[in-house]
């Protein structure tokens, strides 16, 4: 069989149990929190209700990058259950979970990604494993699934979508308001039914020893942006994620109860020409209270795709602001594709067996230039 495609065959085996998970106790280490602002999604549907909420995400989208979105229609036992679903995976064997591996040498972020890579010349690898599941459409239906989503695919690809209906979507109106855009501008441009990267995405940061956690991070900070447009992720209790915040200082991102983590990433940025914030985080070692608890993750990551060009958008606010450059006024000048442009991201970041340290460099491609690894 061709690597990559769906096995058809008829499985005999029993259904893979889902033992059920549940987030860890919160550290009782007094952190310095980053104040962010949280959006109540309950209100959208409201009379003037995207209005004032894009009014309160401004600050936010455009100084800050990070925000939580409440009250979003998505019940945490379907949020769980996604949680559950990716630690079943993790503790599968490597066999398995080696059947469909990202393809990062094509820039593609499908499938799994191994926890293999060296930094630098530390002698400690990274602790990271991520299982990333492409959206339900045609242009990926051979895509490889692993036995776990295959198992689960219904509920998985539904959780999918409705991640994209009930948040992504409505944050998409809502800066395009804020753009002086049509409502669904920037939603069209990363239309679900369209082709592009977006991905659900388990994750897990597995426990490691401080001394490990000391070398990982003194060869380097970690400090990064997102190559898409939104990322959303879910609260899982163990600490670690920080933001720099507009003061240039490191501050720990607080779990939500009820919410999700939201921030602005690279290619929302290169559209509006760095008015909206792509801000740069970093996961550093958990408090001493949670240093041994694995750090499971559930993200949903938005990414324009084949029909998205990377230029300004027409926003008559950008254009009073002076941010968008003449040549990007012309609709017939070629630029690259939202998927272009993250695959070549993608296959620069992580096409490789040892990561290097990229302090003070910056990646470019076709005119779109990002800052690699800050400190």
């Amino acid at each position: 069989m061709a690597p990559g495609l769906v096995e058809t065959t008829t499985q005999t085996t029993q259904k893979l149990p889902i033992e059920k998970w549940t987030r860890p106790e919160p550290t009782k280490k007094d952190l310095d929190w980053a104040p962010l602002a949280t959006i109540d999604l309950s209100k959208f549907d409201e009379p003037g209700g995207k209005q004032e909420l894009a009014k309160q995400l401004y600050d936010a989208v455009t100084r800050v990058g990070f925000w939580v979105v409440t009250n979003t229609g998505i019940d945490d036992e379907r949020v769980l259950r996604q949680f559950s679903i990716g630690n079943t995976f993790f503790k599968e064997d490597l066999e398995e979970k080696r059947r469909f591996p990202c393809n990062f040498a094509e820039g593609e972020y499908f499938g799994y990604r191994e926890n293999s890579r060296w930094i630098g010349d530390t002698g400690v690898k990274e602790n990271v494993e991520m299982l990333n599941i492409h959206k339900d459409v045609p242009a990926w239906k051979d895509v490889g699934r692993h036995r776990v989503t295959e198992e689960n695919w219904d509920e998985i690809r539904t959780f999918h979508r409705d991640l994209w209906e009930k948040v992504a979507r409505k944050l998409f109106v809502l800066i395009s308001i804020m753009l002086e855009l049509p409502e669904n501008y920037l939603a069209d441009a990363h239309a679900y039914d369209e082709t592009s990267d977006d991905h659900l995405r388990y994750m897990i940061y597995n426990v490691r020893s401080q001394e490990e956690w000391d070398k990982a991070q003194a060869y380097s900070k970690g400090g990064h942006t997102d190559f898409g447009s939104l990322t959303l992720l879910f609260s899982q209790h163990v600490a670690g994620l920080q933001i720099r915040t507009p003061e240039g200082e490191w501050k720990y991102v607080k779990p939500v109860s009820g919410g999700i983590t939201c921030n602005a990433a690279d290619t929302l940025s290169f559209l509006t020409n760095g008015f909206v914030k792509s801000t740069i985080h970093r996961v550093v070692t958990p408090p001493k209270d949670q240093i041994n608890t694995p750090r499971l993750g559930l993200l949903y990551f938005s990414r324009p795709g084949d029909n998205t060009p990377m230029r300004t958008v027409p926003s008559p606010l950008l254009d009073r602001l002076g941010l968008i450059p003449e040549e990007h006024k012309d609709a017939t000048r070629p630029v690259p594709t939202g998927t272009e442009y993250v695959r070549a991201r993608v296959k620069d970041v992580h096409h490789k067996t040892v990561m290097d340290k990229r302090e003070g460099t910056e990646f470019q491609y076709k005119g779109l230039a990002v800052k690699n690894y800050y400190d």
